[in-house]
C-alpha cells in the first residue's frame, strides 16, 4: 500500500514533488497500489519508486524519469511514455496495452510476461532488455533497438486464438502478417527458411520437452515456432497449421500422448512437401492412423527417445540431420 505522505506530495504537482525529491535523495518513494489513473506525471522524477500494482491507466508520463522503478503488475494501459526514461525498470507482468512508448528508453528493463497488445514502439530502445513471454499482438514496432535483448517466447496471437510464439520482436509482426495475407505468403516461397515448426501435446510434462526442443533449436541457429492448440480458435485450423508449416524448413512432431496432433498432421502431410520428423517416447506406440502417413516420402522414420536428456543428446544426429537431408532432397525435385 502506498505511503500516503508520498502520494499526497506527488498530487501537489511537479514543483512540490521535485523539491521534495531533491531534499530526500535517499528515499525510494512508495507508491505501490496507488490510483494514478489519468494523472499528469510528465517529466516527474519517479526513479527508484515502488509502483507495484499501481493504476497508471491513461497517465501522462511523457519524459518522466522511471529509471530503476519497480512496476511489476502495474497497469499502464493507454499511458503516454513518450521519451520516458525506463532504464532498468521492472515491468514484469505489467499491462501496457495501447501504451505509447515512442522513443522511450527501456535499456536493461525487465518486461517478462508483460502485456503489450497494441502498444506503439517507434524508436523504442530495448537494448539489453528482457522481453521473455511478452504478449505483443497488434504492436506497431518501427526502428526498435534490440541489441542484446532477450526475446524468447513472444506471444503473437490474441487470447482467443491458439498461442503461437516466436523469438524475435521484428519477426513476430511478420509472422502474424503472413498468417493473414496470402500475397505475402507467396513471397516467402523463394526465401531460405530457418523456421522449424514444433507440434505436440501441451501437458505440463510434454511442454517441458517441447520447450527444451525450442531452446536447443534456437541455440543451433534455427527459428523455432511452437503451435499450441489447447485454446479455442476463431481461425480455421487447417489454414493456420498449413501456413506455419509452409514457412518451415522442417517440422518436428512429438506423437507422445497425442490429442490435437492427428488433426494437425492431416492438415500438413498430404498437402505440403515439408519434412516431418516424428518423435515418440520409447514406452508409447504411435496412434493408429499415423501409419497411413508412411507412404509420403517426406515423413521420416520415427525417432524414439527415453528421456529429455537422451532426446537432446541425439537431436543433431537423429532429428536435425535427417530432416535437413530430406529438405535438400525435396528442393531438387
Amino acid at each position: 500500500m502506498a505511503n500516503q505522505e508520498h502520494l499526497d506530495l506527488l498530487k501537489q504537482g511537479s514543483s512540490a514533488w521535485y523539491a521534495w525529491r531533491v531534499q530526500h535523495k535517499e528515499v525510494e518513494p512508495d507508491l505501490s497500489g496507488a490510483d494514478l489513473s489519468r494523472a499528469d506525471l510528465s517529466r516527474a522524477d519517479l526513479s527508484r519508486a515502488n509502483l507495484f500494482d499501481a493504476d497508471l491507466i491513461g497517465a501522462n508520463l511523457t519524459e518522466a524519469n522511471l529509471s530503476d522503478a519497480f512496476l511489476q503488475n502495474a497497469n499502464l494501459s493507454d499511458a503516454t511514455l513518450f521519451v520516458a526514461n525506463l532504464s532498468n525498470v521492472t515491468l514484469r507482468e505489467a499491462f501496457l496495452m495501447f501504451a505509447n512508448l515512442s522513443n522511450a528508453n527501456l535499456f536493461g528493463a525487465n518486461l517478462s510476461d508483460a502485456t503489450l497488445y497494441g502498444a506503439t514502439l517507434v524508436g523504442t530502445n530495448f537494448t539489453d532488455a528482457i522481453l521473455t513471454g511478452c504478449h505483443i499482438y497488434g504492436i506497431a514496432a518501427w526502428k526498435v533497438k534490440l541489441t542484446g535483448a532477450t526475446q524468447d517466447s513472444l506471444v503473437i496471437t490474441p487470447e482467443d486464438e491458439p498461442e503461437i510464439t516466436v523469438d524475435n520482436l521484428k519477426i513476430a509482426q511478420f509472422i502474424y502478417l503472413l498468417l493473414d495475407n496470402q500475397e505475402i505468403r507467396d513471397v516467402i516461397d523463394t526465401i531460405a527458411k530457418k523456421a522449424v515448426l514444433i507440434l505436440g501435446r501441451f501437458t505440463s510434462e510434454q511442454k517441458t520437452v517441447l520447450d527444451a526442443l525450442r531452446d536447443e533449436l534456437r541455440r543451433r541457429g534455427y527459428l523455432p515456432i511452437l503451435f499450441d492448440f489447447k485454446k479455442p480458435s476463431s481461425r480455421n485450423l487447417t489454414e493456420t497449421v498449413s501456413t506455419l508449416a509452409h514457412l518451415s524448413r522442417f517440422i518436428i512432431a512429438d506423437l507422445t500422448d497425442p490429442r490435437s496432433i492427428p488433426n494437425e498432421l492431416r492438415a500438413i502431410i498430404p498437402i505440403l512437401r515439408v519434412p516431418v520428423q516424428p518423435l515418440l517416447h520409447i514406452l508409447e506406440e504411435p496412434y493408429g492412423m499415423f501409419e497411413d502417413f508412411r507412404d509420403y516420402p517426406w515423413v521420416l522414420p520415427t525417432h524414439r527417445y527415453t528421456n529429455l536428456n537422451n532426446l537432446l543428446a541425439s537431436l543433431q544426429r537423429n532429428v536435425i540431420d535427417p530432416a535437413e537431408q530430406k529438405a535438400k532432397q525435396l528442393e531438387k525435385r
